[in-house]
């Protein structure tokens, strides 16, 4: 049975804020889905941008099979820092898995998939809403 380590946070990522306790439940039904241990998770500084204990977890790999952040939106933000992340966990023989989008990073070949999300969701911070679209078309926008 793969022994997987969660990874949570006690700060808001993205604009989203969840509990901590919510996080362990969706990583915990998640690891019991795929036929995972569960282990304790470790829960990252509340500072913006810290990822001091992903990086902890890192060096740590060798006692685990692999990392289960509650997202992959709480990979660094830095696309560089993101993509050295996710190398280092395949370079070590190991997985990364994302118990709330439920998919799993297993070679290199799938990183690129952890890459567009963050590109895509990073771009919709700059979408306007629908009434921005209403100014802009000079009326009202109907949903339907």
């Amino acid at each position: 049975m793969k022994k997987l380590r969660g990874y949570i946070f006690s700060r808001a990522f993205l604009g989203e804020r969840v509990p901590q306790a919510v996080q362990n439940l969706v990583i915990r039904d998640y690891c019991q889905r795929i036929g995972a241990q569960f282990l304790l998770s470790a829960s990252e500084y509340a500072m913006d941008d810290s990822h001091l204990i992903l990086e902890h977890l890192l060096d740590e790999l060798d006692s685990v099979d692999g990392l289960v952040p509650y997202s992959l939106f709480q990979l660094p933000a830095d696309r560089e820092s993101r993509l050295r992340a996710l190398t280092r966990v395949i370079a070590a023989g190991k997985e990364m898995h994302f118990a709330l989008e439920g998919f799993a990073v297993r070679s290199e070949a799938q990183i690129p998939r952890v890459d567009d999300m963050w590109r895509v969701k990073q771009a919709l911070a700059d979408c306007p809403v629908s009434t921005d679209l209403a100014a802009y078309a000079g009326g009202t926008v109907f949903a339907g």
